[in-house]
């Protein structure tokens, strides 16, 4: 069964969930989502700490998956996790031949796999983006717990493409004291802009 999840016929799904996207570029958009386990990225901020270990989370077949994911949106946000732990390309091929945007949400830490409509690139400090993920990103989305957060989002923002859209987004165990931060950085660096986990707003998953 192992093997199966090496080569991407079987993820380790942690859960999936027809909701509205709450972050970024595509926000308060219908999406269905699908969360990945297995992540070593460690984040002590992690909302979703409960995707590390993807021992946890049973093997399931990307067919059910992809089944799942056709009836009820035409676009599936993949995240994790870290989901590029995994081969990405069976189940975003699966996906495709139903015409479902594809849309990522990854720290870059690992290869990049799959077709993607959209990549949300997330870059974190302790395991830094390979490859050219950079290039390829249609956002980049850099979460800021404190003012350092800055230096390093600018660092990242100098590799993606010219069209690739930035934003900036408080962590959210400290948005009070953050986001008065980013609302001047953004105005004074306005090719950034905020973004907000409007979803813990709403409180939808």
């Amino acid at each position: 069964m192992m093997q199966l999840v090496d080569e991407g016929i079987m993820l380790p799904l942690m859960e999936e969930f027809y909701t509205i996207q709450g972050e970024g570029y595509h926000k308060g958009t219908a999406a269905y989502f699908i969360r990945v386990g297995g992540c070593d990225v460690g984040c002590h901020w992690c909302d979703v700490k409960e995707s590390w270990d993807a021992d946890k989370h049973p093997p399931t077949k990307i067919d059910r998956i992809i089944e799942n994911g056709a009836k009820h949106s035409d676009t599936i946000v993949v995240t994790g996790g870290e989901p590029l732990t995994w081969d990405m390309a069976p189940l975003t091929q699966g996906l495709k031949s139903k015409n479902l945007k594809t849309h990522i949400e990854t720290s870059g830490a690992y290869p990049l796999t799959g077709q993607w409509d959209w990549i949300c690139l997330s870059p974190k400090k302790l395991k830094p983006p390979v490859g050219d993920i950079h290039s390829k990103a249609h956002e980049l989305k850099v979460i800021v717990y404190n003012k350092s957060d800055f230096a390093f989002a600018e660092t990242h923002a100098k590799h993606v493409g010219q069209d690739c859209v930035l934003y900036l987004q408080p962590e959210w165990s400290v948005r009070e004291k953050v986001t008065p931060l980013i609302v001047d950085y953004v105005m004074q660096n306005p090719k950034w802009k905020v973004s907000l986990q409007t979803h813990k707003y709403l409180n939808i998953p």
